[in-house]
């Protein structure tokens, strides 16, 4: 503005992503614009790779995971995706603050594992000269705290599993983990709806959140639905009935062969080429139907669904139905495809807990040695070829 081309000189010298400090008035463009009329200009910081297109944006998707700063440079979306998650972050620690929830922070690190059953990160502390093992869930330091004489507590905890990864699968990722003393699973459905409701407004200012050109409805009380009403629905078989009548043995093959049945009737080509040794090889009443469930009902669960009522089998920690054999007062919530809630009345039967684990380690031990079998045979097969 003071130097006769002094734009022209500035423009020349100064690259897009350079950070520059100015000094001088305000005014307005011709196009309504806010501006500042430049007095002086100085370079602070001098970009030495140029930016991406200023309109295609950033179309390498390997670069955009590889190098998010980059991303969030010149992708409106991701800052505004960061901005949302913290948003969700604030609105659900006050939220539970606001009903009386003590947020709490526990130990990353373990001398062993639990909470899960998930493959851990294992570390080395060197003062104590020994392993540990980063945390894969945060359950067994808050159960601690309940049990300490704190009723409502929660934490947003960092986790690690140290497996495979996906799209939906992060080997690092955060959860909000939390425990009330004196209420049980619908007590949480109802904590947990008023929780996702209160985020949605908080992010999108409204219940009705398009994702992905599809509509979400929060407004709306959640559906319920059981576990076996869903199998039902989507296969024409109440699976858990074999687990009464004829029960045992008996049941357990009458409930596989009604499964392998049912997928080969309405299942696709690879839903039934990955599914059906599942079924044919589950250990119990309960494994057929989760697998049924996983293989034809998860994908359908668009609108917020709660799935109720899992096999006694497949949920070692929950408590058993108060008026239903064979199932447990336990919930996840489907949203868009997607797990993304878990909870259920806390098992404080510790007779029946300790009952219930240990069966869990037989069963773990067999899979295991299956699993060691099954890779020693195809080892053998490659060699003799």
């Amino acid at each position: 503005e003071t130097q006769p081309g002094g734009f022209d000189a500035a423009k020349a010298l100064i690259d897009v992503g350079d950070i520059v400090g100015v000094t001088g008035g305000i005014k307005r463009t011709e196009k309504g614009e806010l501006s500042v009329v430049a007095a002086t200009l100085k370079v602070l910081t001098k970009s030495l790779l140029p930016l991406p297109d200023k309109w295609h944006g950033l179309q390498d998707i390997e670069k955009r995971y590889r190098q998010r700063y980059l991303d969030m440079i010149v992708t409106d979306e991701t800052r505004n995706t960061l901005r949302a998650r913290s948003r969700i972050i604030s609105t659900l620690r006050r939220a539970l603050e606001d009903r009386d929830f003590l947020e709490v922070e526990t130990p990353v690190l373990e001398a062993v594992a639990g909470g899960a059953d998930a493959r851990p990160f294992v570390t080395y502390h060197n003062t104590l000269q020994r392993n540990f093992t980063m945390r894969i869930a945060t359950e067994l330091h808050l159960k601690r705290m309940v049990v300490g004489g704190f009723e409502r507590v929660f934490e947003l905890g960092r986790i690690f599993r140290n497996e495979g990864m996906s799209a939906r699968h992060n080997p690092e990722f955060t959860t909000v983990e939390l425990y009330q003393a004196y209420a049980d699973y619908t007590d949480m459905m109802t904590l947990t709806e008023d929780l996702l409701r209160a985020s949605a407004l908080a992010v999108c200012n409204t219940l009705q959140v398009d994702y992905q050109g599809t509509v979400l409805d929060f407004e709306q009380p959640f559906r319920r639905a059981t576990m076996a009403e869903l199998v039902q629905e989507a296969c024409g078989v109440d699976i858990l009935v074999f687990e009464q009548s004829p029960g045992g043995a008996e049941g357990l093959a009458a409930a596989r062969e009604a499964g392998i049945q049912a997928l080969q009737e309405k299942a696709d080509p690879d839903t039934r080429r990955a599914t059906l040794p599942k079924v044919a090889s589950a250990p119990s009443v309960g494994h057929v139907l989760n697998e049924l469930f996983e293989a034809m009902c998860e994908q359908h669960l668009v609108q917020p669904t709660f799935v109720l009522e899992h096999p006694v089998s497949i949920s070692p920690l929950a408590k058993p139905h108060r008026s239903k054999p064979g199932v447990t007062e336990r919930f996840e919530l489907f949203i868009a495809a997607r797990e993304h809630a878990n909870s259920f009345s806390e098992l404080t039967d510790p007779v029946e807990q300790r009952k219930r684990l240990e069966a869990q380690v037989v069963d773990h031990k067999k899979a295991v040695e299956a699993a060691a079998a099954a890779a020693a045979e195809e080892n053998g097969g490659t060699a003799e070829s």
